[in-house]
């Protein structure tokens, strides 16, 4: 199991937040799930059925997405679980094809609205800590490139640097991909949504997993509060 800890200076940027921590070992990630795949036809069937007549407007004003706009809005940016879900209800796009490990977290994501990262946790390397970004910090994204990050915003790091960023996502070390057996998901909620929410997106992730890799062992599952 990862030691994952949050720091002083998170509690005192971000009170009242939440973050969830999802980490399994035993996941079988290297093929499609038929399951899987019919999971997520129901899932875009029922939020089409849910959000039918919704504009923009309404979307924001749903709890967990005012929560995650207001935070976004402070950083310029629009929260990108709120494009997802527009364009499944709106436009009748599919939830994406990635890998089973994957896709399970974009599923609970559409229900929960929780933003979650989802690591192979064996490229990890501790200590790993919730923090805030600070000044003339960087990452690496996914695609490679490198990124001056503002700071200010919620982030876990490793011994290797910026593991994850809420604005500007996952790093291209850690990514899970078809190979990765043990998993590592994290959740990040803002000050204003309830820990029960985090807690139904960890719920929603396992089951989505258990679709696909029933003898997946939970190695934790906890919550980190300011």
């Amino acid at each position: 199991m990862l030691a994952i800890s949050a720091t002083d200076e998170w509690r005192a940027a971000h009170p009242g937040a939440t973050i969830g921590l999802l980490e399994l070992s035993g996941v079988e990630n290297t093929r499609p799930s038929s399951r899987v795949n019919e999971r997520k036809r129901e899932i875009e069937a029922g939020l089409r059925e849910r959000y039918k007549g919704f504009t923009r407007k309404d979307f924001l004003a749903l709890p967990v997405m005012a929560e995650y706009d207001r935070y976004y809005t402070r950083f310029n940016k629009t929260y990108h679980v709120q494009l997802q879900l527009e364009s499944i209800v709106l436009k009748g796009k599919h939830l994406p094809d990635v890998s089973p490990a994957v896709d399970a977290n974009f599923m609970a994501e559409v229900e929960t609205l929780i933003l979650t990262a989802g690591h192979d946790s064996q490229k990890l390397r501790g200590p790993i800590v919730i923090d805030v970004s600070g000044e003339s910090e960087q990452m690496t994204l996914m695609n490679g490139a490198p990124k001056a990050i503002r700071s200010g915003d919620m982030i876990m790091r490793d011994a290797d640097g910026i593991c994850c960023s809420i604005i500007y996502g996952q790093d291209a070390r850690s990514p899970i991909s078809p190979e990765t057996s043990r998993v590592l998901y994290v959740a990040y909620a803002p000050a204003g949504i309830a820990a029960d929410t985090v807690e139904g997106q960890l719920r929603g992730i396992e089951e989505n997993l258990r679709l696909f890799s029933a003898a997946v062992v939970v190695e934790q599952h906890r919550l980190l509060t300011t």
